[in-house]
């Protein structure tokens, strides 16, 4: 057999080898929300901000509304919160790639963040935060004194 032969027929080998891995892999939950276990990803998070303002909007389809809370502490936010289960039982499913279980996620803001006044929503599968900034993270107007 020649070398070319060879590489063909590894590099099929290895196509078929990954097809059974990929279709057995999201048969299983996802590892992000095993216990113990927790996902830097989960909820995908827009971060963008105004003179006044932090605006975060979470992507959070499937979270039980009661379950989620807010952290903040100076310029980090903490999201935290569960994703109910499948009405279906796992051994029953085909597929698993929206797993339930908690989730923490924790970012790091441009800013530090007055806490006290933070606000939250949870509408239709997304999380609306807004974060006022402190007052020494505002930009001040420093007047030129011209002699």
């Amino acid at each position: 057999m020649n070398l070319l032969k060879l590489f063909r027929e590894m590099e099929r080998l290895q196509s078929h080898l990954s097809t059974v891995f990929d279709k057995e892999y999201n048969r299983l939950p996802k590892m992000a929300f095993l216990p113990g276990e927790s996902n830097t990803d989960y909820p995908y998070m827009n971060i963008a901000e105004d003179r006044e303002n932090v605006y975060v909007e979470a992507l959070a389809p499937g979270v039980t509304p009661d379950s989620l809370k807010i952290n903040v502490l100076r310029n980090n936010l903490t999201l935290t919160g569960e994703k109910s289960a499948s009405k279906v039982p796992l051994e029953d499913h085909h597929r698993c790639e929206r797993a339930p279980g908690k989730f923490v996620r924790t970012v790091e803001l441009p800013v530090d963040i007055n806490a006290d006044k933070v606000g939250a929503e949870y509408k239709n599968g997304m999380v609306f935060i807004t974060l006022p900034k402190a007052e020494t993270a505002k930009a001040k107007q420093i007047e030129v004194k011209v002699n």
